[in-house]
């Protein structure tokens, strides 16, 4: 238990992971209007669209309506997903998202192919030209992102080994061109995950690269979002990626029931419990969760949004036992 974090911290995902998923066309104003809420619940980093091909991702298509369109809130980093250079070269031309740099490879090669057209070979140089679009717009680059980091649909089990050697070709990459990797960031693309694998993953890392802080990307399809979370606290991980009301899910997945990232109220309210430190209102979170079930029109899985917190319960009980 010594492991386990005094703070960590929660990157939404929510506005770009839900919207991308949704089948139904969503306003750009409703997009907007979450963004907004969510600015106002203490999170500090929000990812709020992705730049690509609109013919794949139709949900994306007014992604830079959304980004001219929002309130941005100081202390906040407001940032978005691209796949290639392209797509790197939208975001940059926004002017009102912060670009962080990354080298973004892939333990499956069947799921590569299906995501981004491209073999793990074919893969290795685009990212090296990434890098050098990175240096010349000035964009510093400390993370590296493995997807499908625990398992996939197309490929099976993916031996630690393989993620071993991605997350070694991962640093090698930036250091070719004067990076220095500080944060390694594992996706269960397709909610391969459970906690034995959270730690048998993440424990291999940890050996192999001290070095490297790593984050969680965890998808909740089976369930196991928040228990991969808690195996990854117990672990020392102190990042993880999380979606609002449960948002989302990955269009390339290849399963109908897949679901979003764990969801962030839920994974606030276990850490509050835990005593772990978040910096986010949960109360002002669980508003942006129902708003967000609003804006979609159906119901989205998040617990606590539906249960509500211990602590308005515990003030209740509270002032009926002083009354």
């Amino acid at each position: 238990m010594s492991n386990i974090p005094t703070k960590v911290q929660i990157n939404e995902e929510g506005p770009r992971e839900g919207f991308q998923f949704e089948k139904g066309v969503i306003p750009t104003e409703r997009k907007i209007e979450l963004i907004d809420s969510l600015s106002e619940t203490g999170l500090n980093r929000i990812q709020i669209v992705s730049f690509v091909n609109p013919k794949a991702v139709p949900g994306m298509a007014d992604a830079e309506q959304v980004v001219a369109g929002f309130n941005k809130k100081p202390g906040i980093s407001y940032v978005g997903l691209w796949l290639n250079d392209k797509g790197l070269q939208r975001a940059i031309e926004t002017q009102r998202l912060e670009v962080k740099g990354s080298v973004s490879l892939c333990a499956s090669e069947p799921f590569l192919m299906r995501n981004q057209k491209r073999t793990m070979e074919e893969n290795i140089p685009l990212q090296h030209q990434t890098m050098e679009m990175f240096k010349a717009h000035g964009v510093d680059v400390k993370r590296g992102a493995v997807m499908a980091a625990f398992g996939c649909n197309f490929a099976g089990d993916i031996p630690v080994e393989t993620v071993l050697e991605v997350v070694r070709q991962a640093k090698e990459i930036a250091a070719a061109h004067g990076f220095n990797l500080q944060e390694m960031m594992l996706a269960d693309t397709m909610a391969w995950a459970t906690p034995a694998s959270i730690k048998r993953v993440v424990g291999a890392v940890q050996d192999k690269h001290p070095e490297l802080s790593i984050t969680l990307h965890l998808h909740d399809t089976r369930g196991m979002g928040i228990a991969n979370a808690y195996a990854g606290l117990e672990m020392g991980v102190k990042t993880f990626d999380a979606a609002v009301a449960g948002l989302g899910g990955c269009p390339f997945a290849g399963h109908r029931g897949a679901a979003g990232n764990v969801c962030t109220e839920d994974l606030v309210f276990m850490c509050d419990e835990m005593g772990i430190e978040t910096g986010v209102n949960l109360e002002a979170l669980l508003d942006s969760a129902r708003l967000a079930e609003d804006i979609v029109g159906h119901p989205l899985p998040g617990s606590v949004m539906r249960g509500g917190s211990l602590r308005g319960l515990r003030n209740k009980i509270r002032e009926a036992q002083t009354a």
